[in-house]
């Protein structure tokens, strides 16, 4: 099972990384805690002390078509904000 699925590079988490030295990650959506902080620390080599993790609901969405109604909707995401030990970064852009 891979856990780490893709880093989250919005304005919001380049300014929580470059403030409070805090990443975000998009995850499996059965990891726990423990097991995206064993991947962190492997993946990257640093040291984590907190992992905060949010589930996205779904959006559903409803379009009016000559065919009918269509009724749709995303997939359930799992976040993850990563705080990262004092003095310790992740370069995300160095392996793009």
């Amino acid at each position: 099972m891979n856990i780490l699925i893709k880093p989250i590079i919005t304005e919001k988490a380049t300014n929580d990384s470059e403030l409070n030295n805090r990443y975000s990650f998009q995850v499996n959506t059965k990891a726990n805690k423990v097991e995206i902080k064993k991947a962190v620390e492997a993946a990257y080599g640093v040291s984590v002390e907190k992992v905060r993790t949010i589930n996205v609901r779904p959006d559903r969405k409803t379009r009016h078509t000559k065919t009918g109604v269509q009724h749709g909707k995303t997939n359930a995401v799992k976040k993850a904000i990563v705080q990262l030990a004092e003095g310790e970064t992740i370069d995300l852009y160095a392996n793009m």
